[in-house]
């Protein structure tokens, strides 16, 4: 019974916060719309850290990054305000940067006279640090919808750079092509799977999967939603903003849970 009572105040607190995210969305939102970008090329050391910039870079991520941009070329621009801070990408910078210390040759090859492409956002991240976050999040999920036809291409260059079509976990040292287009264009495995599958039919299977991944895709928009509301907490935190971002991070876990037991199911194929 006890159990019952704590699921439910945890479901409770959980929909407090999405309604305080919600109102959040629509403010930001409205101030989104009023904001134009433009694509621009920028020397690599003009673009700055935020102020508030809080985030972890994880270094197999920007490894995997390092290769894909070398073989591929920088497919998603950085995005920065307009002095310059960045906002959205810094994983790629990340990349970028021991690309040039690491592999001169290749550096002048991407990116011509040390100048990186770049989306500039009108408006100032240092006068407006919560529509940063948001643009933030909102950029780093955004990827292009890349068609079949592209991911077939896209895999055909990474074959001719020594990656292999393997199924299962890779073995020591060998460069696996399916997790390779899963970070570079955002897609799950199984998706990719089909995008690489020449077979025009559509089986039940591929429905079931294509539900799978529906739910995988909320799963993750959900826990990004909670991730910002958190991040975005004004400190000192009152008692009821400190219980519920208690129970927020137990969902959060769970959410984590849920996720890397489908990934880890799903490199089994």
């Amino acid at each position: 019974m006890a159990q019952r009572r704590s699921t439910a105040d945890m479901l409770q607190s959980a929909t407090l916060a999405g309604t305080a995210i919600q109102k959040q969305d629509r403010v930001v939102e409205a101030q989104s719309e009023q904001i134009l970008s433009k694509p621009a090329n920028m020397p690599l050391a003009k673009i700055l850290d935020r102020a508030t910039d809080t985030r972890d870079i994880k270094p197999e991520h920007v490894q995997e990054l390092i290769e894909s941009i070398s073989i591929l070329g920088l497919l998603e621009p950085l995005v920065v305000d307009i002095r310059g801070r960045l906002l959205a990408g810094a994983h790629r910078r990340s990349a970028i940067t021991i690309i040039k210390e690491e592999d001169l040759e290749s550096y002048t090859r991407l990116f011509p006279d040390d100048l990186v492409p770049v989306r500039v956002m009108d408006f100032d991240a240092e006068q407006d640090p919560n529509l940063a976050l948001q643009i933030e999040i909102s950029e780093n999920e955004k990827r292009r919808d890349y068609t079949p036809s592209e991911v077939r291409s896209l895999a055909e260059k990474l074959k001719e750079a020594g990656y292999e079509d393997v199924k299962g976990r890779p073995a020591r040292g060998e460069r696996a092509l399916r997790p390779a287009l899963e970070v570079i264009i955002g897609k799950s495995i199984r998706t990719i799977r089909r995008y690489l599958n020449t077979t025009s039919e559509k089986s039940v299977t591929d429905v079931r999967l294509s539900q799978v991944e529906n739910e995988t895709i909320a799963l993750k928009r959900l826990r990004t939603e909670l991730t910002r509301w958190q991040r975005s907490c004004p400190e000192p935190h009152t008692e009821e903003i400190t219980a519920m971002d208690k129970d927020v991070s137990k969902l959060i876990r769970r959410v984590n849970r849920v996720l890397t037991d489908r990934e880890s199911k799903a490199e089994d194929f």
